[in-house]
Parts: C-alpha cells; structure tokens; sequence
C-alpha cells in the first residue's frame, strides 16, 4: 500500500523525488524551447513553417504508429526489469533492437514510396518550395530512424529511473535546439534546407548520448542485436493491439493536420503547427510525471500490489489534470496576448483560437493516460483496445465530413474532443472488466479530486474578462488567481491525508 499510518511509502517517495528532477529539466528546457520556436518561426516565416509542419507530419505519422512498438519494449523491459531475471532482460534488449532495425526498414520503404507519392500529387505546397519539401520528407525520416533506434536505450534508463542522465541528456539536446535556431536565423542559405539538416545532427548527438550512457550503466544495454522468434512474436501481438490505439491517435492528429492542408492550405498547417508547439510545452509537465510514474506502476500491478497499482493510477490523472489545467488557464482568457509576447507581431491566423481548443483536447486525452498503462501491465489488452480505438477513429471521418460540408478549420478539434470524452468512459468500463480497477473507486479518488479545482478555477477566472482591459499583464493576474485557486481547491478536496502529511513534512519551517 501507498500509505503507511498517514505518511508516504518510499516508492511514492522516490516518485516524488524523480518527479521534481524532471520538473527542473523541464524549467531549464521551456525556457530554451520558447526562445527558440520564437526565432525559428520568425527566421522560417509563415509560409515555409507551415510546410515543415505539413510535409514532416507525414513521417510523424510514421512515428505515432510505431509508438505501438515503443510501448511493447518499454513494457517488457520495465516488467524484465521488475521480475530481476537479467538473461531475459538481456534477450529482451537484444530482440528490442532487431526490432527497431526491422521497423526502421520498413519505414525507409514506406517514405520513399508512400511519401514521396503523397508529397507530389496530394499535399498543397507553394510551387516554389517543393525542393525544400522534399529536403524536409528525407530529413524527418533521417530524424525518425535514429529515434527510433535509440528508444530500447531511453527505455532501460527509464526502467532503471535514471531521471538524472534523462534530465542532463535533454537540456543538452535543448541547447543544442537554441544553436540550431541561431544558425537558421544568420544563415545566407535556405533556411527551411539549413534547419531540416540541423534537426539530423541534433537527434544524432543527443540519441547517442542516451545509447552510451546506457550501454556503459547497463550490462543489458551492451546486447547484439539478436532476435527471439518467441519474444517477437509475443511483442508483436503486443503491440498489434497497441497499434489500434496509436492508429487512432495518429488519424485524429496528424491525419486531421494533412486534411488542413487539403482544405485550407499551409496557413492553416502553421496555425496549428503554433498550437501544437503550446500543447509540447505542456506535455512536458505531465509527461515528467508519467516518466517517474508509470514504471512504479508497471512493476507494482506486475509484483502483485494491485492496490498500490490502483492508488498510482488515480494519483496519476489527478496530478496531470492538476498541472494541465493549471497552465492551460490564462491561455482561455489571453491567448492572443500570450502569443503576441512570446512570438511577436507573426503569429498565423486563427492560431490563438487553435491554442484554447488543443488544450482543451490535450487535457481531456492526456488525464486518464495511467488506465493505459495499467491494462498494459496487465497485459489482457486485446478488448481494451478495440473498443477504444474504434469510438477514438470516428473523430477522422466526422471531421472529414464536416470539412466537405463547409466546416471552418476548428470544427477538427470540436470531433475530437466530443469523441474522446466517450472515449475516456470507454476507457474506464473496460479497464475495470480487464484489471479488476473499479471504476467508482477511480472516479471517486481519481476524477472528482481532479474535476473539482478545476471546476472552482474556471469559474473564478471567466470573471476577468468582464473586470479587466485586454492588456499585457491581464493573463499575468489569469495566472496568478488560477494558480491559486487552484492551490486552494486541491488542498481542500483534492489531496489525501497521506499526500497533505507529506507536502507539510517537506516545507522548510517544518524542520527535520
């Protein structure tokens, strides 16, 4: 059990410890990232911005569906790790990384193929910058081969809960980002071509950083490439059932993102390519909390402390509706200031609107994020996923609908978010069946301390508006007022007594 008597166990407690490592990656990062998308966007301009998010949405896709992969080798190395079987953990790694390299191939055929066709005969590029599209295909596809060989390397440091090497390794790769913007921004070349061949050298630095510091930490790391027939076979049906959830992600984001630009062109692409970059930022804050979370939960469902398990999973979408809500506050009321100040007088049209309505997704999509991970744990996923991905993949052809009916660009985000709040309850139906998770029991310790403050905050900040001039410093007092408001409703309805003995025990006046 998570609570001892009141107080904290020491994984919670290491959990809090990783967590608030990250955070500070995550400040340094964020600080860096802003800087940086502002000269990038104001060095590419709008035009050629749009393209880079239209034209490398197409080998992201790529990626959205190999993230089926992804989660089958975090699991199995995660569980490998848990159960301390280190000759299965290393035939594990080894299969990981012949799968990789298999997938890899199939996704250099996939590009030079599939891509190349969709590029030249569907997708709506300015004539003059076709080459520097092409630049942008082979580029991404060059970015997306060494992520994706480095993800068994990511994915034992995550097991190990090495979060120091993972935060020291990013804010490297994140100043490495802010030398790139410089050199797009004094560069004499195209500086869409000088960007996409920067973004290579970047992923090749910072990935192999991660495989080193693995392989010299990790006697697992240090596995050939071999695969296991048995074990690939087991890690493809895996992630073939994982591969209907991420299909229906990739359909609803990047899909709709190509269907932008079939409608309405790369002005709209780069509008929400700006809405996106916001919905990164945040991600961070609650991707922190999943990179020190999910493995505690993997391995307490897998050792079989259930109930520990259970406690995570609700701790989990209360703390990323917490976070998420929080940030996502005084962009309601003030995002056209917002992103005036951060990028300048060229922010794309309809971007401000585009920000509230992918937050608002983001938040709904993101918060019951840890069902996934403990379905997965289970690893009874086969009906789990069919029912949530085919309610998920109607969003696609509802939005296709509607754009051919004459819809405006937002009425993408309008499917989306309708679709995935049915999604969510899906979600918690099947989740209970498959894992034994009631699903009272998660709305009552994990939902309604999550819902509340958000209710209380949302309300209390609709006022300004009505109060104060739009200027600069209005989102300033948004965020203050939401802030604590929210601090306020969380400490009185939202934590547990265990988790206010903790914050209190960890407060300076409060001594050793």
């Amino acid at each position: 059990m998570d609570t001892q008597g009141g107080g904290i166990s020491e994984s919670s407690r290491r959990i809090a410890r990783n967590t608030i490592l990250l955070y500070f990656r995550m400040g340094l990062m964020i600080l860096i990232g802003l800087f940086t998308y502002r000269v990038i966007l104001r060095s590419l301009g709008i035009t050629d911005y749009g393209v880079y998010n239209a034209v490398g949405g197409v080998v992201t896709m790529f990626m959205l569906v190999m993230n089926t992969v992804v989660s089958a080798i975090s699991r199995y190395i995660t569980v490998g790790l848990g159960k301390g079987d280190m000759a299965r953990l290393r035939i594990i790694f080894g299969t990981s990384l012949a799968v990789m390299a298999g997938f890899c191939l199939l996704i250099i055929i996939l590009t030079e193929t599939v891509g190349l066709w969709y590029l030249g005969n569907k997708m709506v590029i300015p004539p003059e910058r076709m080459h520097a599209a092409h630049v942008v295909l082979q580029t991404s596809m060059l970015v997306l081969l060494v992520n994706l060989l480095s993800i068994p390397f990511t994915a034992d440091i995550n097991a190990h809960e090495h979060m120091g090497a993972y935060a020291v390794i990013s804010i490297l790769e994140a100043i490495l980002k802010l030398g790139v913007a410089a050199a797009v921004w004094f560069s004499s070349a195209d500086k869409l071509v000088v960007y996409a061949w920067m973004l290579v050298l970047v992923a090749l630095l910072s990935r192999g950083a991660y495989a080193a510091y693995a392989m010299v930490r990790f006697p697992e790391s240090r596995t050939p490439w071999k695969a296991e027939g048995s074990l690939v076979r087991e890690m493809g049906a895996f992630a073939g059932w994982n591969f209907l959830g991420s299909g229906a992600y990739m359909l609803n984001t990047q899909g709709i993102n190509q269907l932008m630009n079939l409608f309405f062109g790369v002005g709209a692409n780069a509008a929400r390519g700006v809405a996106d970059k916001v919905e990164q930022v945040v991600r961070q804050f609650a991707t922190n909390i999943a990179l020190a979370l999910n493995p505690a939960l993997t391995k307490a469902y897998v050792g079989g402390n259930k109930e520990y398990a259970y406690e995570l999973v609700c701790k989990g979408s209360k703390y990323y509706f917490w976070i998420l809500w929080t940030i996502a506050l005084p962009f309601f009321t003030d995002a056209d200031t917002i992103l005036a100040l951060w990028l300048g007088a060229d922010i794309p049209q309809e971007a401000a609107f585009f920000t509230k309505l992918t937050l608002l997704c983001f938040v709904i999509d993101f918060t019951p994020g840890t069902l996934n991970v403990l379905v997965q744990a289970g690893g009874r996923i086969r009906r789990y996923y069919i029912w949530t991905s085919l309610v998920a993949s109607l969003a696609f052809p509802i939005t296709y609908v509607a754009y051919r009916l004459g819809a405006p660009a937002w009425s993408g985000y309008v499917a989306f978010f309708g679709i995935y709040i049915v999604k969510s309850v899906i979600m918690m139906l099947v989740a209970q069946q498959e894992t034994g998770l009631q699903m009272k029991y998660y709305f009552r310790k994990g939902i309604w301390p999550a819902l509340a403050p958000g209710l209380m905050s949302l309300i209390v900040i609709s006022f300004i508006p009505e109060v104060l001039p739009a200027q600069w410093w209005r989102f300033l007092v948004t965020a203050s007022l939401g802030c604590i408001t929210m601090a306020t409703s969380i400490w009185q309805v939202g934590l547990t007594e265990g988790e206010k003995s903790f914050v209190m025990s960890k407060l300076p006046w409060q001594g050793k």
